[in-house]
C-alpha cells in the first residue's frame, strides 16, 4: 500500500511543482526596489529604515508602518514641451496641436493627452487613421476621437513590462523613444519622446558599509544587501557564529532592546506583553507595534476614522492626515460653476483654502484682480489683429489662449468691448475658462471713427 500511495506521488509532482512554485513566488516578494516596481503596477517600495516589507501596495505598506514620505511609487508623467497655436482665422493646411509631448511611463500604468486636429477648409472629416513610426513593440499607442467641428483625439500610450524592451531598436530600457504620430495622407506630425521608468532613482546610490546594516552590507533604497555571513534586515547576524536562536534574534538591531522593551525573549522568539486592556495589544517580531499608541482627535483615537496600526493611523477612504482628522470631501468646496474654489484656491481638509489674491467661503471675490475683459486685451488684440503694445511678443506671451473668430459682435453673448491704441477701432469679444484653458471668441468686425 505504501509502495502503491509512492509512486502516485511521484506520478503527480511534476503537476504540483509549478502550483507550488507560484506560491513560493508570491509569498517571497522582490528583493530590491527595481524589481519591485517591475513586477507590479499596483506595487510601491518603502525607502523607510528598519522595514521587513518594503514591496506591497500603498495600504500594505501604511499597514507596515511606512508613511507617504519614504514611499516610491512613480506613475509616469505627461509633459507638452512644443504647442504652438495658429494664428490664421481659416486653416490653408492641416494643424496640429501640440506638436510635441514628453512621456514617462510606468510598465502597466498608461498615460494619455488630447491632440488637436484641424483640418483644411473645405475638407470632409472622415474616419481619422494614425500612423506611427518604427518603435518597440513593447509600446501600445490607441486613439479615440471627437469631431465637433474639427477634432480632438485623446492619445493614450502604454507599454508592457521591462523585460520586452530589451533589444528593441538597439535602445536601452529605459529610452528616450522618438515616435512620430501622422494622420494618413498628411505630411505633419505630432513627436512623442518616451521615456520608460524600470529603474528606483534610489538605485543609483549605494551607502557601502552603512551603519544602518551594522557596517556588514550595502544601504540600497532603505533595503540592507548583507554581505557574507551576515543576514537580517539590518545585517546583524553572523550565521558562521549562531547555530541556535539567541536573544539577538529578539531585537530589532544590534543595541535595540530586547523585543522592544514590551516583551521577553524565549528561545530566541518574542512574546509580547499583555495589557490591563484586552483590546489593546502589542505585536510585530520584536513587539514593536501597537494598535491604541496613535494619534487621538475629539478623544478619538485616529478621530473614529481610521485604525492604530503599528503606531500610525490607518486612515478610512476619503480621510486623511496623521489623525485621520481631514476630510478629502470636497463637495463643500464646489463652486456654482463647478470648479473647486473658484479656480482661485485649494480644497482642504473640506474646507477651500484661497491663494493670496482670493477671498471668501469659496475664494469667489478677487478684489484687487483686473476683470477678464481688462486681463485679455492686449493679448486678445493681437493674436485676432496683430496690433496693440504686445504684438512684438505676442508669440511668447499670448498662446496660452484658445481663439476662435466670428463676423461680428452680434454673434457673441455679452461681449466685451475694448479699443485700440493703433487705430481707435473698437474690437468685440469675450472670454471663458475651463479647466482645459482660457477660450476667446473675437468679432472679425471693427467700429472704426467716420473720417471727413
Amino acid at each position: 500500500m505504501a509502495l502503491k500511495a509512492l509512486r502516485l506521488l511521484l506520478l503527480l509532482l511534476p503537476l504540483l511543482l509549478p502550483t507550488w512554485a507560484e506560491h513560493e513566488t508570491f509569498l517571497k516578494p522582490p528583493s530590491n526596489c527595481n524589481k519591485c516596481i517591475q513586477s507590479n503596477p499596483q506595487f510601491a517600495w518603502c525607502t523607510a529604515p528598519g522595514l521587513k516589507r518594503r514591496c506591497h501596495t500603498v495600504k500594505g505598506l501604511r499597514s507596515a508602518g511606512c508613511t507617504t514620505h519614504y514611499m516610491y511609487n512613480p506613475q509616469g508623467s505627461v509633459q507638452v514641451t512644443r504647442n504652438e497655436s495658429s494664428t490664421q482665422s481659416t486653416a490653408e493646411t492641416l494643424y496640429l496641436q501640440p506638436q510635441e509631448v514628453t512621456l514617462h511611463l510606468r510598465p502597466g500604468v498608461s498615460q494619455s493627452f488630447p491632440l488637436s486636429i484641424t483640418m483644411p477648409k473645405d475638407h470632409t472629416i472622415t474616419e481619422l487613421n494614425m500612423d506611427t513610426s518604427p518603435m518597440p513593440a513593447a509600446f501600445n499607442i490607441t486613439f479615440s476621437s471627437i469631431i465637433n467641428g474639427n477634432m480632438l483625439v485623446e492619445v493614450k500610450v502604454g507599454s508592457a513590462h521591462c523585460s520586452t524592451m530589451i533589444g528593441d531598436l538597439n535602445q536601452n530600457r529605459r529610452g528616450p523613444w522618438s515616435v512620430n504620430l501622422a494622420p494618413r495622407g498628411f505630411p505633419q506630425n505630432v513627436k512623442l519622446v518616451i521615456n520608460v521608468e524600470c529603474e528606483c532613482d534610489c538605485a543609483r546610490t549605494r551607502e557601502e558599509n552603512s551603519p544602518a546594516c551594522s557596517s556588514h552590507g550595502a544601504l540600497v533604497c532603505g533595503s540592507c544587501e548583507c554581505d557574507p555571513p551576515y543576514i537580517g534586515h539590518q545585517c546583524h547576524v553572523d550565521i558562521e557564529s549562531s547555530f541556535y536562536r539567541d536573544d539577538n534574534f529578539c531585537r530589532s538591531g544590534p543595541n535595540a532592546p530586547l523585543c522592544s522593551g514590551r516583551g521577553a525573549c524565549v528561545d530566541g522568539f518574542c512574546q509580547c506583553n499583555s495589557r490591563e486592556n484586552p483590546e489593546e495589544r502589542y505585536y510585530g517580531q520584536f513587539c514593536q507595534c501597537s494598535n491604541f499608541d496613535c494619534p487621538y482627535q475629539n478623544n478619538r483615537i485616529c478621530g473614529g476614522h481610521g485604525k492604530c496600526e503599528c503606531g500610525r493611523c490607518i486612515c478610512d477612504q476619503d480621510w486623511t492626515n496623521e489623525d485621520c482628522s481631514c476630510s478629502m470631501d470636497t463637495a463643500l468646496c464646489m463652486a456654482p460653476n463647478q470648479q473647486l474654489c473658484n479656480g482661485g484656491g485649494l480644497c482642504m481638509c473640506g474646507r477651500c483654502k484661497c491663494d493670496t489674491l482670493y477671498a471668501g467661503p469659496l475664494c469667489e471675490s478677487c478684489p484687487t484682480c483686473l476683470g477678464s475683459c481688462q486681463q485679455h486685451a492686449k493679448c486678445v488684440e493681437c493674436r485676432a489683429f496683430g496690433t496693440g503694445p504686445k504684438k512684438d511678443r505676442c508669440q511668447d506671451e499670448c498662446t496660452y489662449l484658445i481663439l476662435t473668430k466670428v463676423q461680428s459682435k452680434d454673434d457673441i453673448s455679452a461681449p466685451c468691448k475694448m479699443i485700440s491704441r493703433e487705430d481707435s477701432c473698437y474690437f468685440y469679444y469675450s472670454v471663458s475658462q475651463s479647466a482645459s484653458g482660457t477660450y476667446v471668441t473675437v468679432a472679425d468686425d471693427k467700429e472704426c471713427p467716420r473720417t471727413l
